[in-house]
């Protein structure tokens, strides 16, 4: 919602950058789509050899 205010203040102050701004958003987001990717794949291996470090840990305690 704030970035919809700050849009429309900025189509009042100034359209032509408004306009660019909205063109531009969904091409920036695109491009840094597999970045996002990228960070969500290499999280999922950080907590698996997290958990496979720990796991020495669990099963000592659990005895």
């Amino acid at each position: 919602m704030v970035k919809f205010l700050l849009w429309c203040i900025l189509l009042v102050l100034c359209w032509p950058l408004a306009i660019l701004a909205l063109v531009l958003f969904p091409l920036v987001w695109l491009v840094l789509l597999p970045f996002r990717i990228l960070g969500i794949a290499v999280g999922g291996v950080l907590d698996l050899v997290r958990a496979l470090f720990s796991l020495p840990g669990r099963l000592v305690r659990a005895i």
